[in-house]
């Protein structure tokens, strides 16, 4: 076990469950919980990278980690992936609502259509995925959730507007089930992470000059990485931020 990822040792054996968990953030999250001792399962659509993170992480943490492919923008689907990962797994207590696209299209060019699948991927499926796994924290005497927005909905960025609603949306959404679900000791947190430089940020989007931007902006001069975040995620899941709730965590060097 990575050394720099020991602590909380009450998720060792807990059961959680992350979205979008194949690759860039998702997948560094699912090697963070599974380096603690977690029962991991994690739903994302690409089978190749998925099949081969399970595979490995399998191969060298205290349980199998477990991908199961399922399109979040069918609410069926969702609710059968998060019932497969309770029965795999003997109990859900941790939910990671990660999965994201952060596609970029301007005002002018956004139909209808296209409104509508980016709240679905990017707003729709969070509420859906944690009112499925809410039976589950149930069962397990209460539970986390972590939502992932973003600071994009506050830095009044002008080319996705689509996607930084729903990240906006996001945390509202949090904040109203903390406000349900607290009575059942169910917590429910938000991470709005910044300028993570991942390799799909790079080879859609992220030019040099916008990563130098960005570190000019931030108080911490360095890129940020999925490595970031995982700390974060690990802190709201677990008792050390057990009466935390109704909260957003923000990881972005300073930028705002």
């Amino acid at each position: 076990m990575n050394e720099d990822l020991m602590g909380h040792a009450d998720l060792r054996g807990r059961g959680v469950l992350i979205t979008g968990g194949g690759s860039g953030i998702g997948a560094a999250l699912v090697e963070g919980f599974a380096a603690h001792g977690a029962k991991v399962s994690f739903i994302d659509i690409a089978d190749e990278p998925s099949t081969a993170l399970a595979d490995r992480l399998s191969a060298i943490n205290d349980h199998p980690v477990k991908y199961i492919r399922a399109d979040l923008r069918d609410t069926d689907a969702i609710k059968h992936a998060v019932d497969d990962a309770a029965a795999s797994l003997g109990s859900l207590s941790v939910l990671v609502n990660n999965a994201a696209w952060d596609d970029r299209r301007d005002l002018d060019d956004i139909t209808e259509d296209y409104w509508d699948l980016s709240q679905a991927i990017n707003l729709k499926q969070v509420f859906f995925t944690s009112q499925a796994a809410v039976p589950h924290m149930r069962l397990a005497d209460g539970g986390a959730i972590v939502n992932f927005s973003s600071i994009a909905w506050m830095l009044n960025m002008g080319g996705m507007p689509s996607y930084t609603t729903a990240k906006a949306g996001i945390v509202g959404l949090t904040k109203s089930l903390a406000g349900r679900l607290g009575p059942e000791n169910i917590r429910v947190n938000a991470i709005l992470p910044g300028m993570i430089v991942t390799e799909r940020q790079k080879d859609l989007w992220l030019k040099d000059e916008d990563i130098a931007a960005m570190i000019g902006r931030q108080c911490l001069k360095r890129s940020l990485v999925a490595q970031d975040v995982v700390a974060p995620c690990l802190f709201l899941a677990s008792s050390a931020a057990a009466a935390m709730t109704a909260q957003t965590l923000v990881i972005d060097g300073g930028a705002i």
